[in-house]
């Protein structure tokens, strides 16, 4: 079963995860020192927030998945819907170890779909990472990948 991904840039972590918690009448499954996340299942979501490298407000959106065949699936997706894919593969972000890929909506809006494979013991540092064009994006982001021309899954 797929769960909606949302990524938002905040100022102050210790009261937005107060914010949130209450929002969604439950704590964080993690907390790290610049980076909270929530894996709800009503609704279905994984919602992440975080202090890094961004403008506060909406980072990107993004479809995580359950297993490989799904990851397959959603790339199928992506190819429908056209527009520029970046396969980033493997990588490690956001305290996760994934498999992921990029696109932007038409309206500009940064879409990642991935496959959560492990937990990392850091938020990453963007190594490896290819095309993308994140929201609010500002200079030395994590999991902002850089330009590769000609990438496609």
């Amino acid at each position: 079963m797929k769960r909606l991904h949302i990524h938002v840039a905040v100022e102050n972590l210790p009261q937005s995860i107060g914010f949130y918690s209450a929002l969604f009448a439950a704590q964080p499954a993690v907390v790290k020192t610049d980076y909270a996340k929530w894996m709800l299942d009503d609704p279905r979501v994984n919602f992440a927030i975080s202090t890094r490298g961004r403008e506060a407000g909406l980072d990107h959106l993004g479809i995580q998945v359950e297993n490989a065949d799904e990851l397959q699936e959603v790339y199928a997706r992506l190819r429908q819907a056209g527009g520029n894919i970046v396969e980033q593969g493997q990588t490690a972000c956001c305290y996760a170890k994934s498999e992921k890929a990029w696109i932007d909506d038409p309206a500009g809006i940064s879409w990642e779909t991935f496959l959560t494979t492990g937990e990392s013991t850091t938020y990453g540092d963007g190594t490896g990472e290819r095309v993308a064009r994140v929201a609010h994006e500002k200079q030395g982001a994590c999991c902002v990948p850089q330009a590769a021309p000609g990438a496609a899954i």
